[in-house]
């Protein structure tokens, strides 16, 4: 299969690579930062040579940046899976964050995930098959203290979720939204897990790789996954 990943040298993105690259499949991995997504390609290289890598660095807050990296991917051959992960966290307050900061949050969180999807659709409706994970997170589905344009930025990827998943069902493409809870991934910095407070990026790999090993006549639409002690 021909697996496309945003955000993937790093975090969730990196680690759903590794689950999909563990079959052997090839991989179409992107993220802003090329010399980390570079050393991550051969990282992975080494670690599962059955797979196939491909990567190349897009700044997916520009539109044609991530129409390109459709465009890109595609050259490789039609995505059977695409993964929408591409995400950044500013944290703030509605009434007090700084000018720009909902654009900023919605360029990454949704436009991103927007038209790289629209770019790589009329091959994927084509196909048949296939499937969409889009990455939100459970700030996309109740408002919490300094959320703010991030929250907002989330709960609009989930509308994307919905409406293209009502869009697809009659081409046989599965739209899934993961709506995870804290994770430790580079946004947590220093954070000390050694207690297991809060998730791995592994958990939400297993997850995605769960749902494409269902029957045809099964969509796992939604997932909501959290700490066991709750949301810190």
């Amino acid at each position: 299969m021909h697996i496309l990943i945003t955000g993937a040298s790093q975090g969730i993105g990196l680690a759903i690579a590794e689950v999909f690259a563990k079959q052997g499949n090839t991989l179409l991995l992107s993220s802003r930062n090329d010399l980390k997504l570079y050393k991550t390609m051969e990282t992975l290289q080494t670690h599962y040579p059955d797979a196939v890598f491909y990567a190349k660095a897009f700044d997916l807050s520009v539109k044609e940046e991530a129409i390109a990296l459709g465009k890109w991917a595609l050259e490789k051959g039609t995505p059977d899976i695409l993964v929408n992960n591409a995400g950044l966290f500013e944290p703030g307050n509605i009434s007090d964050e700084a000018e720009g900061v909902l654009e900023s949050q919605m360029a990454v969180n949704l436009y991103s995930a927007y038209h790289l999807t629209r770019t790589v659709l009329p091959a994927m409706k084509k196909n048949a098959r296939g499937f969409i994970f889009n990455i939100c997170s459970v700030a996309g589905l109740q408002a919490y203290p300094n959320g703010g344009s991030y929250s907002i930025s989330k709960f609009a990827m989930n509308g994307f979720s919905q409406n293209l998943r009502q869009e697809l069902k009659p081409y046989g493409i599965k739209v899934s939204a993961f709506f995870p809870g804290a994770v430790m991934t580079a946004s947590w910095g220093d954070f000390d897990n050694s207690e297991k407070r809060i998730m791995e990026a592994g958990d939400i790999a297993k997850l995605i790789e769960a749902t494409t090993q269902l029957s045809a006549a099964a969509c796992v639409e939604d997932i909501i996954i959290r700490p066991q002690l709750g949301d810190l």
